[in-house]
């Protein structure tokens, strides 16, 4: 295996800790992150003044010489396969693609073959230069099994490590589109009363709560106001049907990016998504609102209705603002014919 020697000097004023030197000093070309730099460290990869350094808490000082050699990156443990895949964007460091509903975005013990890092691994090939030193899809953000949508995945290091950091800043522009029961509205008295509901104008509604894993069942996610995670959604009425309303097309936008958020948030808000299993509920639809067509189209929906339709960021590498658009899949498209 081939390895390169990355080379530079300590600048003036350095942190205390040799990690923190390498990460403050380390040519940014390099595209080695915190991280890859402490196991560097410990693999002994890293010497000082010509001596191999595995401490690092070493003392550091300006001048210093520092030489990192770096292996290429080592075959991924997960196996190609090809599989068919929708590409909306591919450059030398990320892809973006329109995941399909009902793949798995990354092996798991129940799911471990047929998912998007697989079919990624068989479509770039050679042309991924590794991700913490294996050439693997660099996975910054997921969505579930069976929602359909925008996904941005890094094919470099570097890339990795500048969506990484946008995604936790959370200034990824990110908006959805789900089919919910009932027409979410700040004229209903009862979302009033929903702990974590607002609205702001536009008839925009604000969730914002705490997410944790539910205690009994670690499948599910769970509201919570004390503890967990902080999750916000913001929820705009596109379109509603029936005669009363009894469903609504909706954009969610996400300001944070939790575990089933919009699911979950959708359904403490009381308006669930059609054909989620976990959260939405089956719910009795009234024929003097809905034709029996409609009515037998929704409750034979077997996914969460619900589409990553917008995904926007800065790229990575070249600072250039991306911003891409997936329009529904054919079942949520139908959905909504029916519906009309």
């Amino acid at each position: 295996m081939g390895s390169r020697q990355i080379s530079f000097v300590i600048a003036e004023n350095p942190p205390k800790r040799l990690d923190k030197a390498l990460s403050r000093d380390v040519p940014e070309e390099a595209a080695l992150s915190r991280t890859r730099l402490a196991r560097l460290i410990t693999d002994g990869s890293v010497a000082v003044n010509g001596v191999a350094s595995t401490d690092a808490k070493a003392r550091v000082a300006a001048g210093d010489q520092v030489e990192i050699t770096v292996e290429e990156a080592d075959e991924s443990h997960i196996g190609p396969e090809d599989i068919p895949l929708e590409v909306v964007f591919e450059d030398d460091d990320l892809i973006v693609v329109n995941k399909p509903a009902g793949m798995v975005v990354h092996p798991a013990p129940g799911s471990p073959s047929g998912t998007l890092v697989n079919a990624l691994l068989h479509h770039c090939g050679d042309n991924l230069s590794g991700v913490g030193g294996v050439k693997r899809p660099g996975i910054v953000h997921r969505i579930d099994k069976e929602t359909s949508g925008l996904l941005v995945v890094a094919k470099s290091d570097a890339a990795h490590q500048g969506l990484a950091a946008q995604f936790e800043k959370h200034t990824v522009e990110r908006a959805y589109r789900a089919v919910c029961y009932g027409v979410p509205a700040s004229t209903d008295p009862r979302l009033r009363g929903v702990r974590g509901a607002s609205f702001e104008p536009g008839n925009i509604l604000k969730l914002t709560t705490q997410l944790a894993r539910h205690k009994t069942d670690r499948q599910r996610q769970a509201v919570l106001f004390e503890g967990g995670r902080h999750a916000v959604t913001r929820v705009r009425v596109v379109e509603s049907f029936g005669a009363p309303a009894a469903l609504a097309l909706v954009e969610c936008w996400l300001e944070t990016g939790r575990t089933h958020q919009i699911r979950v948030h959708m359904a403490h808000a009381g308006h669930g998504l059609v054909g989620d299993p976990t959260y939405g509920g089956k719910r009795k639809l009234s024929p003097k609102a809905l034709s029996a067509a409609a009515i037998a189209a929704v409750s034979g929906f077997d996914r969460q209705a619900l589409h990553a339709a917008v995904l926007g960021f800065d790229h990575p590498v070249t600072g250039e603002a991306l911003r891409f658009e997936a329009p529904l899949p054919q079942d949520m498209q139908d959905l909504l014919a029916t519906l009309a």
